[in-house]
């Protein structure tokens, strides 16, 4: 209490230490008033900054996988078609193991087998687990087949035939699991590629990049091989590859390449991609609420009843029933599996995928068959008895002008048609024909396009143009023109490689596309072999026959002469032209894609 003589000033209010104003508001501690408000709005705007910041980084963090994956994939397709080399090594398995040439073609057989007609499955698993398991499975095939081949290498002749060697077939199921292991890591890297970039203006070149590169594998592991990992002869030039060593060097690099993807390979977004195409496939009314009561009525026992004849009770209990069957396949992975199944049940109904299989089938078997048997094309330009110094070519040149052509063609045929293609709606293969986006989809966009489709039939003319030339005999004894054929054979086949897993991606989407493109890229192995039967079969009948077929005795059995080949590749070629007919019926045929307003 103050003294009573003192002044007591109105500054000498009481308080806690400090000195406060006796005019100070109090409503800011206890009412909203104007700074308070103020304080709101800021810490409003901070949330929305903080939560903007937060979106670019999820998106900057989903770019960076997205690319990542991207050069992982393009990293597995440049390794894993390694299986190309094979004629670097596949001689001295003749040498060295004392196999005959019967049992150096079955091994390579068997790979060839072992990686096409697993395809469709490696693609059903990377379309239902995603891509690191099969390329880490991959991986694992491919480490323990080249090191079981190296080791049989390693071991010499069998004893079957004079030696203490590992038997034949070891050596043949190596290469089953390095053909497995070849298919198996492509389809998870073109799969992760589709996915990933499939809905976006750049699907062209994301799929051409990993294709191309895969083209390129055999190139580089073949100089490593022939260049690096070589024996050397007695007097210390360079021999040929040794073959153990090659052997570990692919076994050890495809098996780290392997599980690499097992942690790069990543699909981005793929749930909301799912969830898209269920929305999509709901408002095109192919899935309803009747889907839904049907499959719930199946659970209990009343599939085969109609509903009008079920009780009132029965009625309402499988009505909730179908209600809560819907909730419950709002979890993602019950509903990617319905979908993806729903997916292949379409692809393998659509009669235009059977005509673009097929139009592959009669393109890809004369692109492999002519690619197989480019050394024996080349020996019956001249007679047996010319020297090689006479010879102005060599098979080795043509595989490497095939390949440098055949890769050219993918990029550019994925670059272009990125630029030039029309615009698609991403679900355009599952909406209804009175969907508001099929309503849209008529309305002509002011744009200059050009489908990709003409692309294919463009490339597929000049694959048959090269047929024609040899086939009419106006590379006879001019083998300085075959490079020619060489390049219009190897940009068509690879053009046609590049285009046609980018028009499965187009016209039935990329959600199955992992199943969809194994089911279609099974038919090159069998076209290879019919187209092979034949080749093999003219040019015995020939160099055996009369006319300009000249047989040569001895070991093998030569032909020289435009009837070596010539039967052959017109009968190739009118193949060729029987894909483009069967692409164009596709494309414009009653229930074509043009038809149903699919952009291709």
């Amino acid at each position: 209490m103050s003294p009573p003589n003192e002044r007591i000033d109105k500054l000498d209010f009481p308080n806690t230490g400090e000195r406060r104003s006796l005019l100070h508001d109090d409503r800011s501690e206890h009412s909203p008033g104007p700074s308070h408000e103020t304080s709101r709005a800021g810490s409003f705007f901070e949330q929305v900054v903080e939560g903007i910041q937060e979106r670019d980084r999820a998106a900057m963090k989903d770019q960076v996988v997205r690319y990542g994956a991207f050069a992982c994939a393009i990293l597995a397709c440049l390794c894993c078609g390694s299986i190309t080399a094979y004629s670097l090594y596949g001689h001295l398995f003749m040498s060295h193991l004392k196999y005959n040439q019967s049992a150096v073609n079955v091994i390579s057989i068997a790979a060839e087998i072992a990686m096409y007609l697993p395809v469709p499955a490696w693609g059903y698993l990377c379309d239902r687990i995603g891509p690191r398991i099969p390329c880490i499975l991959a991986g694992v095939f491919f480490g323990v087949g080249y090191i079981m081949a190296a080791l049989t290498y390693s071991s010499g002749p069998s004893k079957s035939r004079g030696g203490d060697g590992w038997p034949f077939w070891v050596m043949t199921v190596s290469f089953i699991l390095i053909g497995m292991g070849t298919s198996c890591m492509y389809l998870a890297a073109i799969t992760t590629c589709a996915k990933n970039f499939g809905r976006g203006k750049n699907k062209g070149v994301a799929l051409a990049v990993p294709i191309a590169a895969f083209g390129l594998s055999g190139m580089w592991v073949s100089q490593v091989g022939s260049r690096m990992l070589y024996e050397k002869n007695a007097d210390g030039s360079r021999g040929d590859v040794d073959v153990y060593k090659f052997f570990i060097f692919l076994g050890v690099t495809l098996f780290a390449v392997g599980m690499i993807g097992g942690v790069a390979l990543k699909i981005v977004d793929e749930g909301e991609m799912i969830e898209e195409a269920i929305e999509e496939l709901e408002q095109s009314g192919i899935l309803n609420e009747e889907e839904y009561f049907r499959r719930a009525a199946n659970q209990h026992g009343y599939g085969t009843i109609p509903p009008h004849d079920l009780s009132d009770s029965t009625f309402d209990f499988l009505r909730t029933e179908a209600e809560d069957l819907k909730q419950k396949e709002a979890e993602e992975k019950a509903r990617k599996e319905w979908l993806l199944n729903g997916e292949t049940r379409r692809f393998l109904s659509d009669r235009t995928m059977w005509w673009l299989a097929a139009g592959f089938f009669l393109v890809t078997g004369p692109g492999e068959a002519f690619i197989n048997n480019l050394g024996t094309v080349i020996g019956t330009l001249y007679p047996p008895s010319a020297r090689a110094s006479e010879i102005p070519t060599s098979a080795a040149t043509h595989v490497s002008i095939v390949a440098i052509t055949s890769t050219l063609a993918r990029l550019f045929t994925g670059t272009i048609t990125d630029m030039l293609a029309p615009v698609y709606a991403p679900h355009q293969h599952i909406r209804g024909a009175d969907s508001l986006a099929a309503s849209l989809s008529s309305i002509p966009l002011k744009r200059f396009s050009v489908s990709r489709v003409y692309f294919l039939l463009t490339f597929g003319s000049l694959l048959s143009l090269g047929q024609i030339l040899l086939a009419s005999g106006l590379i006879q004894n001019h083998g300085d023109r075959f490079w020619i054929v060489s390049a219009l054979i190897g940009a068509g086949y690879g053009a046609v490689f590049s285009l046609t897993p980018i028009i499965v991606s187009v016209v039935w989407g990329v959600e199955n596309f992992g199943t969809n493109w194994g089911i279609v890229a099974m038919v090159p192995a069998l076209g290879a072999c019919v187209w092979g039967v034949v080749y093999s079969t003219v040019y015995q009948a020939a160099a055996t026959g009369s006319g300009s077929g000249s047989p040569v005795d001895g070991e093998d059995v030569l032909c020289y002469g435009v009837r070596c080949y010539a039967p052959t590749f017109w009968a190739m070629a009118v193949s060729v032209w029987a894909a483009c007919g069967l692409w164009i019926w596709a494309w414009k045929g009653p229930g074509g894609w043009y038809r149903r307003g699919v952009a291709v």
